[in-house]
């Protein structure tokens, strides 16, 4: 499952056309859409952090492993003209690995070390190697709300608690700002 954000314009347009383009990139590495939400706009986060984004999610095949299903994430948001310089500041696009299946990678506990990281410091550490399931998808309505639209019966491996009921969980402030386009 994958998640899309953009606030930042890129060669290909405006982020919502830079995510479509995204979209139809994939196939061209060995990754297919099953099933792609309906684009949303979202207040960036963290607050105050840039304009507010365009969000989307897929639920994707492919034969890579998680490894090389994030470098060819990577490449297509460099294409996209995505430049890692500030965490979480404007961007062109944003493709996250939010979960692959059951798969709690590298391990439980390096997952709950991050998904338990204090706010102020996931600001400025980033971990050096992936963690599946994304360690703060339960914690965020733009995530959430169109994964809710493509897996919503998809079972977190940690939590135990679906997309739908993830969500519900979340202030209803934070699902009401997640707006479709």
């Amino acid at each position: 499952m994958l998640a899309f954000g953009g606030n930042a314009d890129s060669d290909h347009g405006s982020p919502l056309e830079t995510i479509k383009f995204a979209l139809r990139s994939l196939p061209d590495h060995g990754v297919f859409s099953h099933r792609v939400s309906d684009c949303f706009a979202t207040p960036a986060f963290p607050a105050g952090s840039g304009p507010d984004y365009v969000n989307a999610a897929a639920v994707v095949r492919s034969d890579l492993d998680p490894a090389a299903l994030l470098s060819v994430l990577h490449r297509v948001e460099a294409a996209c003209g995505r430049v890692r310089h500030k965490r979480w500041g404007a961007r062109t696009l944003d493709i996250d690995l939010i979960g692959q299946g059951a798969l709690v990678r590298p391990d439980r506990a390096t997952f709950e070390h991050w998904r338990d990281l204090p706010l102020a410091q996931q600001t400025t550490r980033a971990p050096e190697q992936l963690i599946l399931p994304h360690p703060r998808l339960q914690d965020r309505a733009f995530v959430l709300v169109p994964l809710a639209e493509v897996a919503p019966d998809w079972i977190h491996p940690v939590s135990g608690l679906s997309v739908t009921r993830m969500l519900e969980k979340l202030p209803e402030s934070d699902r009401k700002a997640v707006v479709r386009l």
